[in-house]
């Protein structure tokens, strides 16, 4: 990050050395077992079986994809690895075939599996219907939900089991209706002292344990904004709004996905916190009319965590470009890639041809959370002023 930081002048010093400091790593509180979202691909082993569930390595390029199971990953607990155990096993005395490539035809495709710190369960297995007709298609559905309700699966002890038919890579609920096929609708989780509903596809961090240390960080960071106005950019199920809450006067949340919205206004109501406003749609689209309409109390200031994606620039210009938007914390699991961007948008010179007419903002400090011990990634807290 420093190397790329550094080759905008606008960000490094007379020196070379970046003007504002990196924090030591927030460390995550658990190192091991600690992820509560898995999702296991579906595609042939090291020993040539097609139904092999689990990781791939390799290259498509190279022509040497091949499926691991991953039973030794220490950040994995015990409960995923055994689901993904009982999928192999299931869909491999299924009749059916895998979906490796859609176009080759084939059913079975990946598993999701969730967990909460409660140790309840849900599970979610993917399925491309092909040319199969819907009654073809509840017999297998009833298959799966024999197999891990009465069946060899049944020592999984799921809590909730769905099912998609999906014919593209991600479909979302509104693409394809998540089916529930048995047991609860959802989990739940606690993070502050706040219970969370957690959906099929809702965005959730995937370290309960090091996302309250995130929290914590930002909340201290926004210690200067306190009792002022929160806009939350890509909230999901609103855990950062609403975790914050208590030290605001209003929060302004903004996703794409709209169980997700459905579950934030679930999870404000769930906690009594009367403070917070979530909106769905593309921030791209939302925000721009939004933030030149709206009205705030007290000092305004922006979360922003975006999927690896990014920001769309015309986010970036609704920012940059608000005279009152002080401060900007920006949230980044990978912040070497498109954040890198957006940082530079931000931060760099006015570009008239993009219409960032505003005051640039200023890092000033940044801080790195272990939020996946066993791999070489930080989530980044960087937050810029102006």
């Amino acid at each position: 990050m420093i190397k790329h930081l550094e080759q905008d002048s606008s960000l490094s010093s007379n020196k070379g050395e970046l003007p504002f400091p990196i924090l030591p790593i927030v460390p995550s509180p658990v190192r091991d077992g600690y992820r509560n979202k898995s999702t296991f691909s579906v595609n042939k082993g090291v020993d040539g079986d097609p139904k092999t569930v689990g990781f791939y390595i390799g290259t498509g390029k190279g022509r040497d994809i091949v499926c691991v199971h991953g039973d030794h990953l220490l950040n994995m607990p015990a409960k995923h690895k055994l689901v993904r155990r009982c999928y192999e096993e299931f869909i491999r005395a299924s009749p059916l075939r895998p979906c490796i490539l859609f176009h080759d035809g084939g059913h079975w495709r990946e598993i999701t599996v969730r967990t909460n710190s409660a140790g309840n369960t849900m599970a979610i297995v993917y399925f491309h219907p092909q040319n199969l007709s819907p009654e073809e298609i509840d017999v297998h559905k009833a298959s799966l939900v024999e197999y891990y309700i009465e069946g060899p699966g049944s020592v999984c002890q799921l809590d909730s089991l769905y099912f998609q038919e999906s014919t593209m890579t991600r479909c979302s609920h509104e693409d394809s209706p998540y089916q529930l096929l048995y047991g609860e609708p959802h989990i739940y989780e606690e993070i502050l002292g706040f219970k969370f509903r957690i959906s099929a596809d809702s965005f959730f961090q995937v370290n309960r344990d090091a996302a309250e240390a995130l929290y914590t960080t930002v909340a201290e960071l926004n210690k200067d904004s306190e009792k002022g106005t929160l806009l939350d950019v890509c909230c999901g199920t609103g855990a950062i709004g609403i975790s914050l809450s208590p030290r605001l006067k209003k929060v302004i949340g903004i996703e794409l996905i709209e169980q997700a919205v459905q579950d934030a206004k679930y999870n404000a109501a769930l906690n009594g916190v009367e403070n917070c406003e979530f909106l769905s749609g593309k921030a791209e689209v939302v925000l721009p009319n939004l933030i030149n309409a709206m009205h705030f109390e007290g000092t305004l200031t922006a979360v922003v965590n975006p999927s690896r994606a990014g920001l769309h620039y015309r986010v970036i210009r609704a920012l940059r470009n608000h005279p009152d938007l002080q401060r900007l914390i920006y949230i980044s699991c990978k912040p070497e890639g498109e954040a890198m961007r957006n940082f530079r948008e931000l931060c760099g010179k006015t570009d008239l041809k993009r219409r960032f007419t505003g005051e640039c903002f200023k890092p000033k400090l940044a801080v790195p959370v272990d939020m996946f011990p066993h791999t070489p990634h930080c989530e980044l807290v960087l937050v810029l002023e102006r």
